[in-house]
């Protein structure tokens, strides 16, 4: 697994792609417009009137570019079908939870586990809380900008919405993905034309490889791998189990021992006083993983930016 947690993300909370999101996308929320993990407040990208489309930030990266498109070509796809559809890129939150989790800004990384520990059990004690990730009101939440508008529809009417906002169906006689309407046409512009099942397979080899060569890289970097002895050394005195001195393993490791201690029914079947003890051994073991790991962390990042990769498997 990748150190980073938008590649190995809370329990639950798997990072999806566009394709895998169509599927879920008939109440008219589009592939990107789908709610992310979040403890720390919630900021989105909104077409300012219905009419409008959105700006695609100077400094977004390939990836929140192309959700951008996809976001303004659905807008201007089912306009021209007669439908109202607001492009909505949401963020949530997520991206600056991410990184106070992860320890990359160690001043963040601090307040966040003051408080909320890894985010796992945080959702459980402050259930109130849409902005943290697992809570009620965050299960509850609706992120869709035309919730109001769908619900003002006919039967006839929303049937008809339906068929132009498009659907992921079974995949045809070439391993297409079945894409239609308007998720299809939005996609293409964003992604380009769908790839074969041995085009995607070719793909994943591809990145494999080069996810492999970057893990080999990093952990054979002589300075992390010093620092990675030190930071399961202070572990260890601190009482917590080591499992792994793998530079790319280390910083998740002990989030990870958390993680598979989850409930198998979900953080919200323990009482309050169960979630806050929880909670409480998460703040305190999180802590602990960020001062012990305060040098590892400011050269891993460093480098891992030089080498960066996705998990993986098989």
């Amino acid at each position: 697994m990748s150190f980073v947690l938008r590649s190995a993300a809370w329990p639950a909370v798997a990072v999806a792609g566009v394709l895998a999101l169509t599927g879920c996308s008939q109440g008219g929320d589009s592939p990107s417009a789908s709610a992310s993990a979040s403890s720390g407040g919630s900021t989105s990208s909104l077409a300012t009137s219905a009419q409008s489309l959105l700006t695609i930030p100077g400094d977004a990266d390939e990836d929140t570019r192309r959700q951008y498109v996809d976001q303004n070509a659905m807008a201007t796809c089912m306009r021209a079908k007669g439908f109202t559809y607001t492009p909505h890129v949401s963020q949530d939150g997520a991206g600056d939870a991410i990184n106070d989790v992860d320890g990359k800004d160690y001043a963040a990384a601090k307040k966040f586990r003051s408080k909320y520990g890894f985010g796992l059990y945080a959702g459980a004690v402050y259930r109130n809380d849409p902005n943290v990730w697992g809570s009620e009101a965050y299960m509850n939440k609706d992120t869709n900008p035309d919730s109001a508008y769908l619900k003002a529809l006919t039967p006839t009417q929303k049937k008809a919405y339906d068929t132009a906002f498009g659907a992921k169906g079974p995949t045809d006689a070439h391993n297409k993905l079945g894409l239609t309407g308007c998720l299809k046409e939005a996609y293409d512009k964003a992604y380009g034309p769908e790839k074969s099942q041995a085009e995607i397979e070719k793909q994943a080899a591809e990145d494999k490889e080069r996810a492999l060569a970057a893990k080999q890289a990093l952990n054979g970097n002589p300075e992390l791998v010093r620092l990675a002895q030190q930071f399961a050394s202070c572990l260890t005195k601190d009482g917590i189990n080591v499992t792994t001195t793998q530079p790319t393993e280390m910083g998740d490791m002990v989030k990870f021992q958390v993680g598979s201690q989850l409930p198998p029914n979900g953080i919200l079947s323990l009482s309050k006083s169960e979630a806050t003890a929880k909670l409480t051994h998460e703040i305190d073991l999180a802590k602990k993983d960020l001062e012990c790991g305060k040098d590892f962390r400011a050269a891993y990042f460093a480098k891992y930016a030089k080498h960066p990769f996705e998990s993986v498997t098989g």
